[in-house]
Parts: C-alpha cells; sequence; structure tokens
C-alpha cells in the first residue's frame, strides 16, 4: 500500500522521483508526493536494517519506487519501474489484471489492493464505491504519517523475486465513518515480482489478508464524521504533496 509522506530532493528509497529526468513528468495529484514523514515512520519503526547493495535493500527499494509510480504517476510514459505493455497484478490468486483493465474494471488506486469476494454489508471497504481520488483521500486521513513498507526476507532474486514484507501505520485520524483509535495498524504478506531482460516488472502478485488492516480500521467508534468531508487535492497542500 502506498501511503506516503521522502524527500522530492533525492529519496534515500525511491528512485523515479526527482531529478532532471523526472522534470516532465505527469503527477496524478498535481505535483510529485513527499515522502519524509512516512520515511521517518519507517527508520523509527522498521525491524530489518538491511546491508547498502544488499539484495534485500534493493528488493525494498524497488518496491518502494514501484509503489510510488503505480500510485502518483498519471501517464504511462513515466513509468520507469514496469513495463506498461506487458505489466499485470494480481491479488490472492485472482486473474491478472493488466493497468488498463486496473484503471477501467477496479477504479485504480487502493482498489486493485482491496479486491474481496464478501458481500456487500461485510466489506468494511468497498472496492466498487471509491476511485483513485476517493480511495487515496480516505487512507491519508488515516494515516497522516504514512504506511510504513518493509521487506522482512527474500527468497529469490531476480528475474523472479519473492519477499516477505510488513506494512504498518498509526490510526490517527477517521475511516469510513470510524473514529481514530491511535493505534499501530499492521499486516503481513507475500509478494512476487517478476522482471523481464531489461529489468522491469511485468508481472506481480500479492498474497495477503485484507481483513487484517481493515479490521484494525473498522474498531473505532461509528462518528458523523462523513467520508466526503475531506478537502479536495486541489485545496489541500498535505494532500497534494503525500499518499
Amino acid at each position: 500500500m502506498s501511503t506516503s509522506s521522502g524527500t522530492t530532493q533525492g529519496d534515500k528509497y525511491r528512485s523515479y522521483l526527482d531529478g532532471e529526468e523526472e522534470k516532465n513528468t505527469k503527477w496524478r495529484f498535481g505535483a510529485a508526493p513527499n515522502y519524509d514523514v512516512v520515511n521517518k515512520l519507517f527508520e523509527e519503526g522498521g525491524t530489518k536494517t538491511w546491508p547498502p547493495g544488499s539484495l534485500e535493500e534493493k528488493v525494498q527499494n524497488l518496491v518502494k519506487s514501484w509503489e510510488m509510480e503505480v500510485f502518483h504517476k498519471a501517464s504511462l510514459d513515466d513509468f520507469k519501474t514496469l513495463d506498461p505493455n506487458k505489466y499485470t497484478f494480481s491479488l490472492n490468486g485472482r486473474k491478472p489484471l493488466t493497468l488498463e483493465e486496473i484503471a477501467t474494471k477496479l477504479g485504480g488506486g487502493y482498489n486493485p489492493l482491496l479486491q474481496t469476494s464478501l458481500p456487500k454489508k461485510f466489506r468494511g471497504y468497498d472496492p466498487d464505491e471509491d476511485n483513485a481520488e476517493s480511495s487515496h483521500k480516505a487512507f491519508i486521513t488515516t494515516f497522516p504519517r504514512g504506511f510504513a513498507l518493509e521487506v522482512l526476507q527474500v527468497y529469490s532474486g531476480p528475474p523472479v523475486i519473492v519477499y516477505k514484507f510488513r506494512h504498518w501505520g498509526f490510526m490517527e485520524g477517521p475511516f469510513k465513518g470510524h473514529a481514530p483509535t491511535g493505534e499501530m495498524v499492521e499486516f503481513y504478506g507475500m509478494a512476487i515480482f517478476e522482471l523481464d531482460e531489461h529489468s522491469k516488472i511485468v508481472k506481480v502478485e500479492f498474497f495477503y489478508d485484507r481483513g487484517e488492516l481493515l479490521g484494525c480500521l473498522l474498531k473505532g467508534a461509528t462518528s458523523d464524521v462523513s467520508k466526503t468531508e475531506i478537502p479536495s487535492t486541489s485545496s489541500c497542500p498535505f494532500l497534494k504533496n503525500t499518499g
């Protein structure tokens, strides 16, 4: 998940975010994202410190760069971690989806990562009702310090990368009418990234229980805070620079 908050002037963990090669990049929310806050969360709450240049560090940085691109770059021409003509994504063994299918069938944003076959009344978060912008607003409001990612173990290296990961953050804002708890929210999962001969990602598979995330977000008391009362990205500097 890519809720972010690293500097756009030389982020330590993400490539293709700034510099001369990104001067014409089209950013989905108007400007390049800023990851300073979530980088701090990562550095303070991470459980692994990988040696510089190690396979684990390279995989971790690749995943962070991939997340940044798929959530924040508006034009496929600007993608550098993946090949948009070959790329597919699947969750928990579902049918792989192309980038076009993700945008047209699922609405983009967090929806591909939160697909579910649950009946609507049990979903907590319903991908059928949110799009890229509304899901972005919902999660950065819930996690104002971001939702950090660390790679816990790499089981195989390129061209087929298999790794175990941890995501975590603190629920310090409301979520879908539920009051913030202030508690740490975390979940674990596995992923497979397949790279082609040019080291571009062409296939991504994730395996995890979305209930481990949503269950924690639905613990707070229901409130009168409407999910529609979140400021638009055009009027809120915070939303412009994080994600």
